[in-house]
Protein backbone atom coordinates (compact mmCIF):
# COMPACT_ATOMS: atom_id res chain seq x y z
CA UNK A 1 0.00 0.00 0.00
CA UNK A 2 2.86 2.40 0.73
CA UNK A 3 4.92 1.95 -2.40
CA UNK A 4 4.73 2.28 -6.15
CA UNK A 5 3.18 5.12 -8.14
CA UNK A 6 0.41 6.93 -6.26
CA UNK A 7 -1.11 9.69 -8.40
CA UNK A 8 -2.16 12.87 -6.62
CA UNK A 9 -5.19 13.20 -8.86
CA UNK A 10 -6.87 16.41 -9.94
CA UNK A 11 -10.49 17.18 -9.08
CA UNK A 12 -12.70 17.85 -12.09
CA UNK A 13 -15.43 20.47 -12.39
CA UNK A 14 -18.25 20.97 -14.86
CA UNK A 15 -19.14 24.25 -16.56
CA UNK A 16 -21.24 25.29 -13.57
CA UNK A 17 -18.39 24.70 -11.12
CA UNK A 18 -19.81 21.52 -9.57
CA UNK A 19 -17.85 18.29 -9.33
CA UNK A 20 -17.73 16.42 -12.64
CA UNK A 21 -18.19 12.84 -11.47
CA UNK A 22 -18.00 11.24 -14.91
CA UNK A 23 -14.77 12.98 -15.91
CA UNK A 24 -13.10 12.09 -12.63
CA UNK A 25 -14.14 8.47 -13.04
CA UNK A 26 -12.67 8.46 -16.56
CA UNK A 27 -9.39 10.10 -15.56
CA UNK A 28 -8.96 7.98 -12.43
CA UNK A 29 -9.61 4.91 -14.55
CA UNK A 30 -6.77 5.84 -16.89
CA UNK A 31 -4.41 5.79 -13.92
CA UNK A 32 -5.53 2.32 -12.94
CA UNK A 33 -5.34 1.00 -16.49
CA UNK A 34 -1.71 2.15 -16.69
CA UNK A 35 -0.78 0.16 -13.60
CA UNK A 36 -0.69 2.83 -10.89
CA UNK A 37 -0.71 1.45 -7.37
CA UNK A 38 -3.43 3.58 -5.76
CA UNK A 39 -4.84 7.09 -5.72
CA UNK A 40 -4.46 10.13 -3.48
CA UNK A 41 -7.36 12.59 -3.52
CA UNK A 42 -7.97 16.17 -2.42
CA UNK A 43 -4.35 17.22 -2.06
CA UNK A 44 -2.78 20.43 -3.31
CA UNK A 45 -3.14 19.27 -6.91
CA UNK A 46 -6.66 18.03 -6.16
CA UNK A 47 -7.65 21.49 -4.89
CA UNK A 48 -8.74 19.93 -1.61
CA UNK A 49 -8.76 23.21 0.35
CA UNK A 50 -11.15 24.63 -2.30
CA UNK A 51 -13.67 21.81 -1.75
CA UNK A 52 -16.34 21.52 0.90
CA UNK A 53 -16.06 18.63 3.32
CA UNK A 54 -18.90 16.82 1.55
CA UNK A 55 -17.27 17.34 -1.86
CA UNK A 56 -14.05 15.79 -0.57
CA UNK A 57 -15.99 12.69 0.42
CA UNK A 58 -17.64 12.61 -3.02
CA UNK A 59 -14.21 12.64 -4.69
CA UNK A 60 -13.03 9.91 -2.33
CA UNK A 61 -15.98 7.70 -3.25
CA UNK A 62 -15.42 8.20 -6.99
CA UNK A 63 -11.76 7.25 -6.53
CA UNK A 64 -12.64 4.15 -4.52
CA UNK A 65 -14.99 2.99 -7.27
CA UNK A 66 -12.28 3.53 -9.89
CA UNK A 67 -9.42 2.02 -7.91
CA UNK A 68 -10.61 -1.57 -8.15
CA UNK A 69 -9.56 -2.43 -4.64
CA UNK A 70 -6.23 -0.60 -4.74
CA UNK A 71 -5.67 1.86 -1.86
CA UNK A 72 -7.19 5.34 -1.89
CA UNK A 73 -5.78 7.94 0.47
CA UNK A 74 -7.45 11.16 1.58
CA UNK A 75 -5.28 14.23 1.97
CA UNK A 76 -5.88 16.10 5.22
CA UNK A 77 -4.86 19.74 4.83
CA UNK A 78 -6.71 22.30 6.92
CA UNK A 79 -6.10 25.57 8.70
CA UNK A 80 -6.98 24.19 12.12
CA UNK A 81 -6.33 20.87 13.81
CA UNK A 82 -10.03 20.69 14.70
CA UNK A 83 -11.06 20.89 11.05
CA UNK A 84 -8.37 18.39 10.07
CA UNK A 85 -9.77 15.92 12.61
CA UNK A 86 -13.32 16.43 11.34
CA UNK A 87 -12.30 15.63 7.76
CA UNK A 88 -10.18 12.69 8.92
CA UNK A 89 -13.15 11.12 10.72
CA UNK A 90 -15.36 11.65 7.68
CA UNK A 91 -12.76 10.02 5.44
CA UNK A 92 -12.47 7.02 7.75
CA UNK A 93 -16.23 6.52 7.77
CA UNK A 94 -16.33 6.80 3.97
CA UNK A 95 -13.78 4.03 3.53
CA UNK A 96 -10.42 5.76 3.00
CA UNK A 97 -7.56 3.29 3.26
CA UNK A 98 -5.27 5.86 4.81
CA UNK A 99 -4.45 9.55 5.11
CA UNK A 100 -1.78 11.90 3.82
CA UNK A 101 -1.52 14.67 6.41
CA UNK A 102 -0.19 18.22 6.15
CA UNK A 103 0.40 19.80 9.59
CA UNK A 104 -1.31 23.15 8.81
CA UNK A 105 -2.08 25.32 5.80
CA UNK A 106 -2.06 28.72 7.50
CA UNK A 107 -0.24 28.72 10.82
CA UNK A 108 3.37 27.59 10.67
CA UNK A 109 3.60 25.16 13.58
CA UNK A 110 6.64 24.67 15.77
CA UNK A 111 7.96 21.20 16.57
CA UNK A 112 5.64 20.53 19.51
CA UNK A 113 2.61 21.83 17.61
CA UNK A 114 3.49 19.78 14.54
CA UNK A 115 3.75 16.60 16.59
CA UNK A 116 0.52 17.30 18.48
CA UNK A 117 -1.41 18.04 15.28
CA UNK A 118 -0.25 14.91 13.49
CA UNK A 119 -1.03 12.80 16.55
CA UNK A 120 -4.51 14.32 16.88
CA UNK A 121 -5.39 13.59 13.24
CA UNK A 122 -4.07 10.03 13.43
CA UNK A 123 -6.09 9.40 16.59
CA UNK A 124 -9.25 10.95 15.12
CA UNK A 125 -9.32 8.63 12.12
CA UNK A 126 -7.38 5.66 13.47
CA UNK A 127 -6.03 5.04 9.98
CA UNK A 128 -2.48 4.64 8.71
CA UNK A 129 -0.86 7.99 7.96
CA UNK A 130 1.65 9.25 5.44
CA UNK A 131 3.24 12.43 6.79
CA UNK A 132 3.50 15.12 4.12
CA UNK A 133 6.77 16.95 4.70
CA UNK A 134 6.90 20.02 2.45
CA UNK A 135 8.81 22.93 3.92
CA UNK A 136 8.73 24.82 0.61
CA UNK A 137 4.98 25.00 0.05
CA UNK A 138 3.73 24.85 3.65
CA UNK A 139 6.70 26.23 5.60
CA UNK A 140 6.61 23.41 8.12
CA UNK A 141 9.58 21.07 7.99
CA UNK A 142 8.85 17.62 9.38
CA UNK A 143 12.41 16.94 10.51
CA UNK A 144 14.08 13.72 11.63
CA UNK A 145 13.60 14.64 15.31
CA UNK A 146 9.85 15.03 14.68
CA UNK A 147 9.75 11.68 12.89
CA UNK A 148 11.58 10.19 15.86
CA UNK A 149 8.91 11.47 18.25
CA UNK A 150 6.16 9.94 16.10
CA UNK A 151 7.90 6.62 15.48
CA UNK A 152 6.39 4.88 18.50
CA UNK A 153 2.88 5.27 17.02
CA UNK A 154 2.37 2.49 14.47
CA UNK A 155 -0.23 4.55 12.60
CA UNK A 156 2.56 6.71 11.14
CA UNK A 157 3.79 4.47 8.36
CA UNK A 158 5.18 6.65 5.57
CA UNK A 159 6.77 9.96 4.65
CA UNK A 160 6.02 11.94 1.51
CA UNK A 161 9.41 13.60 1.19
CA UNK A 162 9.03 16.99 -0.51
CA UNK A 163 11.75 19.05 1.13
CA UNK A 164 13.37 19.64 -2.29
CA UNK A 165 16.64 18.35 -0.84
CA UNK A 166 17.54 14.96 -2.30
CA UNK A 167 19.85 14.33 0.68
CA UNK A 168 16.83 14.06 2.98
CA UNK A 169 15.73 10.73 1.49
CA UNK A 170 19.05 9.12 2.38
CA UNK A 171 19.07 10.77 5.81
CA UNK A 172 15.66 9.28 6.65
CA UNK A 173 16.69 5.83 5.46
CA UNK A 174 20.01 5.96 7.28
CA UNK A 175 18.35 7.03 10.52
CA UNK A 176 15.20 4.91 10.52
CA UNK A 177 15.96 1.98 8.26
CA UNK A 178 12.62 0.47 7.23
CA UNK A 179 10.57 2.11 10.00
CA UNK A 180 9.00 4.54 7.51
CA UNK A 181 8.22 3.97 3.84
CA UNK A 182 9.75 6.92 2.02
CA UNK A 183 7.93 8.20 -1.06
CA UNK A 184 9.19 11.05 -3.18
CA UNK A 185 6.76 13.92 -3.65
CA UNK A 186 8.74 16.09 -6.08
CA UNK A 187 8.25 15.09 -9.70
CA UNK A 188 11.54 16.45 -10.99
CA UNK A 189 13.53 14.66 -8.27
CA UNK A 190 11.76 11.34 -8.65
CA UNK A 191 14.46 9.41 -10.49
CA UNK A 192 17.10 10.55 -8.02
CA UNK A 193 14.97 9.68 -4.97
CA UNK A 194 13.93 6.27 -6.29
CA UNK A 195 17.51 5.35 -7.12
CA UNK A 196 18.71 6.14 -3.58
CA UNK A 197 15.96 4.12 -1.93
CA UNK A 198 12.53 5.77 -1.99
CA UNK A 199 9.95 3.02 -2.47
CA UNK A 200 7.24 5.11 -4.09
CA UNK A 201 6.35 8.22 -6.03
CA UNK A 202 3.46 10.54 -5.15
CA UNK A 203 3.22 11.92 -8.66
CA UNK A 204 1.58 14.88 -10.40
CA UNK A 205 2.29 14.75 -14.14
CA UNK A 206 1.21 11.11 -13.98
CA UNK A 207 -2.30 12.53 -14.40
CA UNK A 208 -1.48 13.12 -18.07
CA UNK A 209 1.29 10.55 -18.59
CA UNK A 210 0.49 7.51 -16.44
CA UNK A 211 2.23 4.91 -18.62
CA UNK A 212 5.54 6.76 -18.65
CA UNK A 213 5.42 7.43 -14.91
CA UNK A 214 4.73 3.80 -14.07
CA UNK A 215 7.45 2.70 -16.49
CA UNK A 216 10.09 4.85 -14.78
CA UNK A 217 9.24 3.42 -11.37
CA UNK A 218 9.05 -0.21 -12.51
CA UNK A 219 12.26 -0.02 -14.56
CA UNK A 220 14.17 1.48 -11.63
CA UNK A 221 12.80 -1.26 -9.40
CA UNK A 222 14.14 -3.80 -11.87
CA UNK A 223 17.50 -1.92 -11.95
CA UNK A 224 17.05 -1.14 -15.63
CA UNK A 225 18.37 2.32 -14.95
CA UNK A 226 19.43 3.36 -18.45
CA UNK A 227 15.96 2.65 -19.82
CA UNK A 228 14.31 4.50 -16.95
CA UNK A 229 16.66 7.44 -17.28
CA UNK A 230 15.95 7.80 -21.01
CA UNK A 231 12.22 8.23 -20.29
CA UNK A 232 12.92 10.50 -17.32
CA UNK A 233 15.12 12.85 -19.35
CA UNK A 234 12.40 13.13 -21.99
CA UNK A 235 9.82 13.70 -19.24
CA UNK A 236 11.86 16.21 -17.24
CA UNK A 237 10.69 19.51 -18.88
CA UNK A 238 7.10 18.57 -18.02
CA UNK A 239 7.99 17.30 -14.56
CA UNK A 240 9.32 20.78 -13.82
CA UNK A 241 5.71 22.04 -14.13
CA UNK A 242 4.90 20.29 -10.85
CA UNK A 243 7.31 22.55 -8.94
CA UNK A 244 5.41 25.81 -9.23
CA UNK A 245 2.79 27.86 -7.43
CA UNK A 246 0.76 27.28 -10.62
CA UNK A 247 1.07 23.50 -10.48
CA UNK A 248 -2.71 22.97 -10.54
CA UNK A 249 -3.25 25.09 -13.64
CA UNK A 250 -0.09 23.71 -15.23
CA UNK A 251 -1.04 20.07 -14.83
CA UNK A 252 -4.69 20.57 -15.73
CA UNK A 253 -3.59 22.26 -18.95
CA UNK A 254 -1.32 19.31 -19.71
CA UNK A 255 -4.23 16.93 -19.03
CA UNK A 256 -6.38 18.92 -21.45
CA UNK A 257 -3.73 18.73 -24.18
CA UNK A 258 -2.78 15.07 -23.68
CA UNK A 259 -5.83 13.13 -22.49
CA UNK A 260 -8.61 15.45 -23.65
CA UNK A 261 -9.74 16.52 -20.19
CA UNK A 262 -10.61 20.06 -19.13
CA UNK A 263 -8.62 22.69 -17.24
CA UNK A 264 -11.38 24.15 -15.07
CA UNK A 265 -10.20 25.25 -11.64
CA UNK A 266 -11.82 26.76 -8.57
CA UNK A 267 -11.30 30.45 -7.99
CA UNK A 268 -9.23 32.25 -6.91
CA UNK A 269 -7.25 30.12 -9.36
CA UNK A 270 -7.90 30.84 -13.02
CA UNK A 271 -6.75 28.95 -16.13
CA UNK A 272 -3.42 30.00 -17.54
CA UNK A 273 -3.20 32.71 -20.18
CA UNK A 274 -0.65 34.72 -22.10
CA UNK A 275 3.04 33.88 -22.20
CA UNK A 276 2.85 31.34 -19.37
CA UNK A 277 0.19 29.33 -21.19
CA UNK A 278 2.05 29.50 -24.51
CA UNK A 279 5.26 28.29 -22.89
CA UNK A 280 3.58 25.22 -21.41
CA UNK A 281 1.72 24.42 -24.63
CA UNK A 282 5.06 24.48 -26.45
CA UNK A 283 6.70 22.21 -23.86
CA UNK A 284 3.89 19.68 -24.21
CA UNK A 285 3.78 19.80 -28.01
CA UNK A 286 7.54 19.26 -28.18
CA UNK A 287 7.28 16.33 -25.76
CA UNK A 288 4.48 14.70 -27.73
CA UNK A 289 6.47 15.07 -30.93
CA UNK A 290 9.33 13.10 -29.36
CA UNK A 291 7.36 10.77 -27.09
CA UNK A 292 9.40 7.63 -26.47
CA UNK A 293 8.13 4.11 -26.68
CA UNK A 294 7.73 2.42 -23.31
CA UNK A 295 9.62 -0.86 -22.96
CA UNK A 296 8.00 -3.97 -21.57
CA UNK A 297 8.29 -4.47 -17.81
CA UNK A 298 6.72 -6.55 -15.12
Amino acid sequence: MWNGVLPAVTSKFDEDGALDHDEMARCFGLQMQAGCDGLIVCGSLGEGPMLTHDERIEVLKIARAAAGGKPVLMTIAAASTHEACVVARMAARAGADGLMVVPSLVYHTNEDETVATLQAVAQAADLPVMIYSNRIAYRVDVTLPIMERLASDARFVAIKESSDDIRRTTEILNHFGERYAVLTGVDNLAFEALVVGAVGWVAGLVCAFPKETVAIHRLIKQRRLEEALAIYRWFRPMLDLDVSSYLVQNIKLVEALVIGSNERVRMPRMPLSGERRTRIENVVRDALAHRPSVPSFV
